[in-house]
């Protein structure tokens, strides 16, 4: 009997899955089956292939109509598996500066042995699609590259010229960055006057409804650090007060008490003050009183118990790695620490090496940058006519839920975009779960309606970007 309940459970299941898909617009479905294709491309750093998932984006974009000189593809000959593509719709305007729209393709590496499902296999179950690059950043670069293809199809005529880059190397520190080899060496190829970019979005709660918009306008800049002691060591019956070890440890110990000072951009003034009025309480009026006084002592002690707010507010440094000694019966020579530091926009990395060194005190530490060295994150402005447009219209698809600029405390690639002088921001749109929705980690997943209403969102507003005077 219970075996015949579960089979009944698994018909219906697949049956509701089946009329979900029979049920979408033949767009969507056009749309479903171009993500699919990308998601299923493995572009992990380790096995998979950004080229191969860029010339099968590429093969569609020619199949809608772009010609062989409107679509370039880019490979390093050192990473022949890390190419790109960089696409052009050309704009009828001959002085309306271009926009770009940029996504990355490659995603976090993914075990089959560690997934519920296969996670380079496309499954939709239970009102999700779950993979690996299902969300980040695939969905973002699926719709950009549907986008361009119904431009096309439509026969849409831009005022601005709209370009579309795909980039390989955002999830590996020391991969190839596809983003950075065209800021560096093809500037010319994706100029733009501003670029849309992931890391804004849209928060669920945990019923599924939506309860707040975000754009990010501006991010930090990440930094690790080594933080290094040697020593001439010797036998450890005969111990001696030079540890390196000992003194290791009490130079990260120092740097994690140490709380670096509140610092505001104006995009993180607009945060806390509408996030205060939304919040309330005793939370939302210290919210207010620190954008009033960032020197408020009570106001910081109760804003930075929400680990995400502390982070927002000021530089963070954290040690994330360590390694000591050589033997168990000898006194270690060197010790070794990883310093993870995420700096607040437009704060140089020298100058927090030089307050670290501050703080630690101790010159037999040595404090050194970890390659890669990341451009300063350059906050870009919180421009109306960038804010303003999708406001308004997340009025018309999303009645009722707030937007809210934010600075985000992680990592996009959008400070190698400031190379060219492009100002980037994250779009608001596709809504996620507030458990992050698996994204870096296991059984990644987007809900399927998030994704169809969040597409359709971004292209109306990509149309009105492209419009502007």
């Amino acid at each position: 009997m219970r075996f015949r309940k579960l089979a009944a459970a698994a018909v219906l299941t697949a049956m509701s899955t089946t009329a979900m898909a029979q049920s979408i617009r033949p767009d969507q479905a056009a749309f479903r089956d171009l993500y699919k294709e990308l998601v299923e491309t493995n572009t992990t750093l380790s096995a998979g292939s950004c080229t191969l998932a860029a010339e099968r984006m590429a093969a569609r974009l020619k199949a809608a109509g772009y010609s062989d000189k409107d679509v370039t593809l880019f490979a390093a000959p050192d990473h022949p598996k890390e190419g790109g593509l960089v696409a052009v719709l050309q704009g009828t305007s001959k002085t309306v500066k271009p926009m770009l729209l940029l996504a990355h393709i490659d995603v976090v590496e993914a075990r089959r042995e560690d997934w519920v499902r296969d996670p380079f296999t496309l499954i939709e179950e239970g009102g999700y699609f779950y993979a690996r690059g299902a969300a980040d950043d695939k969905a973002q670069a699926a719709i950009w590259t549907d986008a361009m293809i119904r431009f096309k199809k439509e026969g849409f005529r831009p005022q601005r010229t709209i370009k579309l880059a795909l980039t390989c190397g955002e999830e590996s520190v020391t991969a190839f960055n596809g983003a950075e080899y065209l800021a560096r060496n093809k500037a010319d190829l994706i100029s733009a006057e501003f670029a849309l970019n992931e890391g804004g979005g849209g928060r669920l709660d945990k019923n599924g409804k939506k309860v707040a918009l975000s754009m990010q306008v501006g991010e930090k800049t990440v930094q690790n650090y080594l933080f290094e002691t040697t020593n001439p060591g010797g036998h450890s019956s005969v111990p001696r007060p030079d540890n390196a070890i000992y003194s290791l440890t009490a130079a990260v110990s120092k740097v994690g008490a140490y709380e670096f000072p509140i610092m505001f951009t104006d995009t993180t003034r607009v945060f806390f003050k509408r996030a205060g009025d939304a919040v309330g309480g005793e939370m939302g009026t210290a919210m207010k009183a620190l954008v009033a006084n960032p020197n408020d002592a009570a106001a910081n002690a109760i804003v930075s118990k929400d680990a995400s707010y502390h982070s927002m507010l000021r530089t963070t440094c954290v040690a994330t790695m360590m390694e000591a000694g050589h033997a168990m019966n000898a006194l270690p020579q060197r010790a070794r620490a990883v310093v993870n530091c995420r700096i607040f926009p437009g704060v140089s990395t020298d100058l927090i090496r030089d307050e670290l060194a501050k703080v630690v005190g101790d010159p037999s530490v040595s404090i050194t940058k970890i390659p890669p060295v990341r451009p300063v994150a350059v906050p870009p402005p919180l421009s109306p006519k960038i804010f303003g447009p999708a406001e308004k219209l997340a009025a018309k698809h999303f009645p009722g839920v707030p937007m809210i600029p934010t600075m985000s405390t992680g990592g996009t690639d959008a400070p190698y975009l400031s190379l060219a002088g492009i100002p980037t921001y994250g779009m608001p749109g596709v809504f996620g779960d507030a458990d992050g929705n698996g994204a870096h980690g296991l059984n990644e997943r987007i809900r399927v309606s998030a994704l169809y209403e969040g597409r359709d969102y971004l292209f109306e507003l990509a149309k009105i970007y492209a419009n502007q005077k």
